[in-house]
């Protein structure tokens, strides 16, 4: 995987930190509008619509290197927030953001509780064994 584009390099000060604290990335936000809920293991996944250059023009450097890692691969918002270097909760406002320009989906893998029983499977694979 190559590196983000190098215009993205003046945001960090390897000595001081990031030159742009958290609550300024999100303008102060701490949660965002997007009808998903992001969890950790939610995958972002950029849409075709992010491979139009004008986007990296128009984006801030953190809401373009998100859609840089998620056009690689699928990301959790987990692996972006280690990947960035960034708190969760920043990640989840930004890929909201991305969510609401229609720049990335987020799925969700299906819940627990959704998930069918396990002695119903074990049903299911003692009937297929009997055919």
């Amino acid at each position: 995987m190559e590196a983000p584009p190098a215009g993205h390099a003046h945001w960090f000060d390897d000595e001081a930190g990031p030159v742009v604290r958290p609550y300024a990335m999100t303008r102060g936000r701490t949660s965002h509008s997007a009808r998903h809920r992001l969890d950790l293991i939610a995958l972002v996944v950029a849409e075709p619509a992010a491979e139009d250059p004008v986007w990296d023009l128009t984006l801030s450097p953190e809401h373009a290197d998100i859609l840089w890692l998620c056009r690689e691969r699928p990301q959790s918002v987990a692996e972006l927030a280690a990947d960035l270097d960034l708190p969760v909760g920043v990640v989840r406002v930004l890929v909201g953001d991305l969510v609401d320009d229609e720049l990335v989906h987020v799925t969700r893998p299906v819940p627990p509780a959704e998930l069918p029983d396990e002695s119903i499977l074990r049903e299911v694979i003692d009937g297929l064994r009997a055919l």
